[in-house]
């Protein structure tokens, strides 16, 4: 009788640690802040030193009681990116004090996730928000090599897995890559309406070629290629890196694991390319709510090989996406930066050294030769 005990507490506790992901939460207060921007990480890493933001404060109008939840990764690599990105939906939000951030941190990151805990909140000293450890064991099996070695990143994969990783209470959600920069207002992004029981909303862009994110051996499968025979609407391919994402519905229709599924078969088929995109496609493609193309002018990064410059798309603009090999603040140090990099640097809070930090606060510089765009 009492092996049988063991072994039910035993099954009881595997079963609780599985379900949550070993996801803990770093409580952030008021006298953990610290006064530096700079901080080392436990393994010796240095990180970025960064300038204290200024303090955004809600306008007239806003309610306490409505809040905006971002969904974001964090990790060395990419935390100046993410800083800024913080830092423009700050500055152009209407209540920013209203918007809640989650980031989510690799739990193998050189720079443990108390280490950003501790540098986000002495950058944004009011900030809410909560940091998540992404488990990478659950995923790192089923991910296949692609173009780019960064997009095999455990991180990258951390959008399938919102629904368990976010408290409960999450019901809907604004999932940013760190590459992005907002030049609006991100409560009209929030007041998008999922319309006919849509899970996500994304901007589609039906001119691209949708059969190229996926192989031959996906078209020529008469089974898998009839995929998307069912769906609403023609399939588009839609950028991941920016979504609004109803987390009821997600984790009602499970679709972490339709999503898994589709990578399992391309651990054994080898159907696309392109790291976590396709299997998104895969589930949603067709059956998205269709935002307006301001909300992801996407590719500023240029291809997934060269990283080469690009100019902005036609219309009105949002938000700016430097998807694709080259970032900003890789190109603005080395001395080789793209045009559209400029609109970026306003918003960089880096200030290491020989770093020239450009202000957004009252700056005019972001919007020189793109006025018509932003509005």
């Amino acid at each position: 009788m009492s092996c049988f005990r063991s072994y039910i507490v035993f099954i009881s506790f595997f079963l609780l640690t599985f379900t949550c992901f070993g996801i803990r939460y770093f409580p952030v207060t008021d006298t953990e802040t610290g006064g530096a921007q700079t901080e080392q990480s436990s393994d010796g890493t240095v990180l970025f030193g960064f300038s204290e933001a200024p303090e955004y404060r809600n306008g007239v109008g806003c309610s306490r009681g409505e809040i905006i939840h971002v969904a974001m990764t964090i990790d060395l690599e990419y935390l100046r990116g993410s800083i800024a990105a913080v830092h423009s939906v700050l500055r152009h939000a209407s209540c920013p004090e209203n918007v809640f951030f989650h980031f989510i941190a690799a739990e193998f990151d050189p720079a443990s996730p108390r280490d950003l805990t501790r540098l986000v909140r002495s950058v944004f000293t009011s900030l809410s928000f909560k940091v998540y450890i992404f488990r990478e064991d659950s995923v790192i099996n089923l991910i296949s090599s692609s173009i780019r070695v960064a997009l095999e990143n455990p991180l990258n994969y951390a959008r399938n897995y919102l629904g368990d990783i976010l408290d409960p209470l999450v019901n809907r959600v604004i999932y940013l890559d760190s590459d992005v920069i907002l030049v609006d207002d991100i409560h009209k992004l929030w007041n998008i309406t999922l319309e006919k029981n849509r899970v996500i909303g994304a901007p589609e862009y039906c001119h691209t070629n949708f059969t190229k994110y996926f192989t031959d051996n996906f078209w020529s499968d008469p089974v898998m290629s009839r995929v998307f025979g069912s769906r609403r609407a023609r399939p588009c391919y839609f950028n991941t890196g920016v979504m609004v994402m109803d987390m009821v519905k997600w984790r009602k229709g499970n679709y972490r694991k339709r999503i898994e599924n589709w990578m399992e078969v391309q651990r054994k088929k080898r159907i696309y390319e392109l790291g976590s995109l396709p299997p998104f496609l895969l589930v949603f493609g067709g059956n998205i709510e269709p935002i307006h193309h301001r909300w992801n002018q996407h590719g500023l990064g240029g291809d997934n090989v060269k990283g080469s410059c690009r100019s902005l798309h036609s219309g009105p603009v949002s938000l700016l996406h430097w998807s694709g090999k080259g970032k900003p603040w890789v190109r603005l140090d080395e001395k080789r930066p793209c045009p559209l990099d400029h609109l970026w640097e306003p918003y960089d809070l880096y200030i290491g050294k020989g770093h020239r930090q450009i202000s957004a606060v009252g700056s005019s510089f972001s919007i020189v030769g793109y006025a018509n765009y932003f509005s």
